[in-house]
């Protein structure tokens, strides 16, 4: 799984548009999922989630999570983070898991960081053609890979 998060002021996703979903201040995150993902991958993603110190305590230093600071999250599915650009100049996305294995996963890591925060996550809509907007603080943008955790 691969994690795109930015740390906003505020975040929100539009479908059709109607927006459906919206925070202040706090974390949007974009989570792209591969095959092969598993539910470890979801919790040590959720963990490094709700755990990154990238807010600013009283002396201006980045040293305060979400988690401490009472900060929102909005968590949008997007396959594209999965691309293979090695070749040519499009795009493959032939290692993004299918709906069968990217949706319980998606779910699943919106629930379990619910959880880890005492607070609900917004979500986007699985495949649905979303504009996401944001208003990046910094801007803090940071990638996190599963698969490179070790």
């Amino acid at each position: 799984m691969r994690l795109v998060i930015q740390r906003c002021l505020e975040a929100s996703v539009k479908i059709d548009g109607e927006i459906v979903s919206s925070i202040g201040k706090g974390l949007l995150v974009l989570v792209g999922i591969e095959q092969g993902d598993t539910q470890a991958d979801v919790d040590w993603l959720v963990g490094k989630t709700a755990g990154l110190r990238i807010f600013d305590d009283e002396a201006g230093v980045m040293n305060l999570s979400v988690a401490d600071t009472g900060g929102e999250v909005l968590a949008v599915s997007q396959f594209t983070l999965t691309a293979s650009t090695r070749k040519g100049n499009r795009p493959s996305y032939i290692r993004a898991a299918g709906h069968e294995l990217a949706v319980p996963l998606y779910e699943s890591y919106c629930e379990k960081l619910s959880e880890a925060l005492g607070r609900s996550v917004g979500e986007g809509r699985f495949g649905a053609d979303m504009k996401v907007s944001l208003v990046n603080d910094g801007p803090v943008t940071i990638i996190i890979d599963s698969r490179l955790r070790e």
